[in-house]
């Protein structure tokens, strides 16, 4: 829904990176100090702690032949990390690789014993876990006492027992030297194969063996980097640029070709915000109603008909997802505004419950709330219907480390929570039903010791009405990959409204003229909400992203609108 909000624009930095000054501005502007290099040979080297110990294992468990299996998570991160570490290992010679997933309702998060009880006989040799592990103390034990031995590869924030695990690897481990911490779970797994080739190459085994190349996997690294939301670093935007990249040249798996084209995106076009909005919702969907093997499925299948196929039935599986989301999203705002009426001055922060949710989907109802609110978010919802129990997923702002906050929550008032885990923006928990009020009122106290910024929005200026263009919005979208920690330019400034008409009952369709200019400019505003029927001021002063919009073969600029501007602060 659009909002009216304060904005700040950016400070012009006093030195600019040379080439196109709006870019170079946008990039200073971001704590860049020169336009960005995104060559691969600059990616950073794999000096991740636990790689020498992980590679040893693995090239013994390939040259020995031994049974791997490959353990993720049910999200998009995970789903991208199990499928490159099984086209990678069988891409360099592992003849007995499988996978599991564990399933969100049976197993909850990670390797947990329930679930290293249902690996069949004969046990694997050794298990990988992607994306997830790292928490999984008891998970790993009972692994080993089975026989297998086990690697775990994670990015998330370590507790403070690690497993007990034959090697870990994982850039935020306690005294960890690799230079980007912000690598997604997908992203460590692409460092583990990429010390794996260096290993194996090292022992002479692509003297008898193919050495396959690595930027073959890089959409997958795209798509769950930037799916995850983690800080695009420059590593980060590196590793996104680079996917993005092959998927534009058709370079990528049947299953993420067939995704986004589901999801009618242009694979020649395709954007991180692509990646984000319609591939890994679409993969998610899998994870969060049913089952990610599905998902994994689709990843790994080299058939096209097949990849669609699978690719339709997370289309639909993202349908029901978004009815749902629908559904729990209105009484969650119910909910804020009831809350909203009880405090004095706004809210700062909010935890929210319904028995009727489902518990797949809480965290993109906290992450909307979240986003809204600009405060930190809790949404829970019954582990089955009529449980004891109860699952949730946190979400925050940026300034507010999420995880960090319920570390702080358990520290005060230990045994509340049963278990959690996550990163900064992102986390999860779960707690006996009976808990809820303690824990709403520990949420409560600890809000009370944050302190929170102005709401305020940044924008990056305004643009003069004749940057308004397709080579200027083609240039900013070259200048990306734009996400999470590095955002995508929004900029501000005044029109006047000569046309408007609702499109699709909740879209508010707009012909702008800038203030000071002559020339018109089309405008849509998403879910405008009560601004499809309301009279707009003029002029209109407007925050929006500058997008090409490319419609039967017409190809011309569009701003997207994103919020009206109170004040300029």
């Amino acid at each position: 829904m659009i909002r009216r909000v304060d904005i700040r624009r950016r400070p012009i930095p006093d030195r600019l990176p040379e080439g196109e000054p709006l870019i170079a501005r946008i990039m200073a502007s971001r704590g860049a100090e020169a336009l960005p290099d995104y060559r691969l040979d600059r990616l950073l080297a794999p000096t991740l702690g636990g790689l020498d110990r992980a590679v040893d294992l693995l090239c013994q468990a390939i040259a020995s032949d031994q049974k791997i299996l490959i353990v993720g998570d049910f999200d998009a991160d995970g789903a991208t990390g199990t499928t490159l570490a099984v086209r990678a290992l069988k891409a360099m010679g592992a003849r007995q690789v499988d996978w599991l997933v564990p399933d969100r309702f049976r197993h909850g998060y990670g390797l947990s014993p329930g679930l290293v009880d249902e690996i069949a006989e004969p046990a694997p040799d050794l298990v990988v876990t992607v994306d997830q592990g790292i928490s999984s103390v008891n998970g790993v034990a009972r692994a080993r006492q089975r026989g297998m031995r086990v690697i775990v590869t994670d990015h998330h924030l370590p507790g403070p027992q690690l497993p007990a695990a034959d090697a870990i690897v994982n850039p935020n481990l306690p005294g960890e030297t690799f230079d980007s911490r912000a690598l997604a779970g997908v992203g460590v797994m692409f460092y583990l194969v990429m010390a794996l080739r260096a290993g194996l190459r090292d022992r002479g085994w692509f003297e008898q063996h193919r050495q396959p190349r690595l930027d073959q996997w890089l959409d997958l690294v795209a798509l769950g980097t930037v799916a995850d939301l983690v800080p695009l670093d420059e590593n980060n935007r590196r590793l996104v640029w680079q996917g993005l990249k092959r998927i534009r040249s058709g370079r990528c798996a049947p299953g993420l070709r067939a995704l986004l084209e589901v999801a009618g995106r242009n694979l020649n076009h395709v954007s991180a915000a692509d990646l984000g909005f319609a591939a890994a919702p679409r993969l998610n969907a899998a994870g969060r109603l049913d089952d990610m093997s599905h998902g994994i499925r689709c990843l790994l299948a080299d058939n096209e008909r097949q990849a669609h196929e699978l690719a339709a039935r997370l289309d639909e599986l993202n349908r029901t997802r978004q009815q749902i989301q629908a559904d729990m999203q209105a009484l969650a705002e119910a909910q804020a505004e009831r809350l909203a009426d009880q405090v004095d001055g706004p809210l700062k922060g909010l935890c929210v419950f319904d028995e009727t949710w489902h518990q797949g989907v809480v965290g993109l109802v906290a992450g909307r709330l979240a986003d809204r609110l600009r405060r930190p978010v809790i949404a829970l919802a019954p582990d089955e219907p009529g449980s004891d129990w109860l699952k949730g997923s946190g979400r925050s702002p940026s300034g507010v480390h999420m995880r960090d906050l319920l570390v702080d929550i358990d520290a005060a008032h230990p045994e509340l929570i049963a278990r959690f885990g996550g990163h900064a923006r992102a986390a999860g928990l779960s707690l006996a039903r009976e808990q809820l009020d303690r824990f709403r009122q520990a949420f409560g106290q600890q809000l009370e010791t944050l302190s929170f910024s102005a709401d305020q929005v940044l924008t990056d200026g305004e643009l003069p009405p004749d940057r308004l263009d397709v080579a200027t919005a083609l240039s900013l979208v070259e200048a990306g990959p734009w996400g999470q920690g590095w955002p995508e330019p929004l900029f501000d400034g005044r029109f006047h409204v000569a046309d408007r008409r609702i499109v699709g009952e909740r879209h508010l369709k707009l012909t702008l003229t800038p203030v000071g200019g002559d020339q018109t400019i089309d405008a849509i505003a998403f879910n405008a909400g009560p601004l499809c029927h309301e009279s707009l001021p003029d002029p209109l002063h407007l925050t929006y992203r500058l997008e090409v919009n490319r419609w039967q073969g017409r190809v011309s600029p569009q701003l997207n609108i994103q919020h009206l501007v109170s004040k300029v602060g």
